[in-house]
């Protein structure tokens, strides 16, 4: 029942929406993150368990300032403790789950394409994290908005409660 709902919300509600949010610009980013919520706690109703569980994150959770490039391999990371990247690889660990980084939508689809995972606990902005729920649905994903303190795609940061939240959700 609940899978159906999230349905509706990605692809009616979730269109009309953009197309309303395309005349008025400011509203979109709110209008986005509406839609995230719904699917999120429609998604935790569905309560899906899995082992095969995606963490996706996207690049700008690196701070610029570093010189090791995670894109291809997030477990280059030193580990210096600069950014957040040091404590989700930790947490992936933990709960020996999938972790990638992704540069934008194409890679996302590319990385979820190879992966295979039965859920996603992604982190982005919210148009890309809007439209990935929509692209990827009937998988159950929470999207976790970033923090941009510096404005988009740079030095962006993510709650580590609800990235464990989410797993912990999504996790058998």
């Amino acid at each position: 029942m609940y899978r159906i709902i999230r349905g509706l919300v990605l692809k009616v509600l979730y269109p009309i929406f953009m197309l309303a949010g395309s005349f008025k610009k400011d509203s979109k980013e709110r209008l986005q993150a509406i839609i995230i919520e719904l699917n999120n706690r429609l998604v935790k109703k569905e309560r899906p368990r899995t082992k095969r569980l995606l963490v996706l994150l996207p690049h700008c959770l690196q701070i610029d300032k570093c010189d090791i490039r995670i894109t291809h391999n997030i477990y280059n990371c030193k580990r210096c403790g600069m950014c957040e990247i040091k404590d989700l690889i930790e947490i992936a660990e933990k709960y020996n789950l999938n972790l990638h980084v992704a540069t934008g939508g194409n890679l996302a689809r590319r990385i979820v394409k190879e992966v295979r995972p039965e859920a996603i606990v992604a982190v982005a902005c919210e148009r890309d994290l809007s439209s990935g729920i929509a692209d990827t649905y009937p998988m159950p994903v929470i999207g976790i908005p970033n923090i941009r303190p510096y404005g988009p795609c740079k030095n962006t940061l993510v709650s580590l409660e609800k990235v464990k939240e989410a797993i912990i959700t999504l996790s058998a």
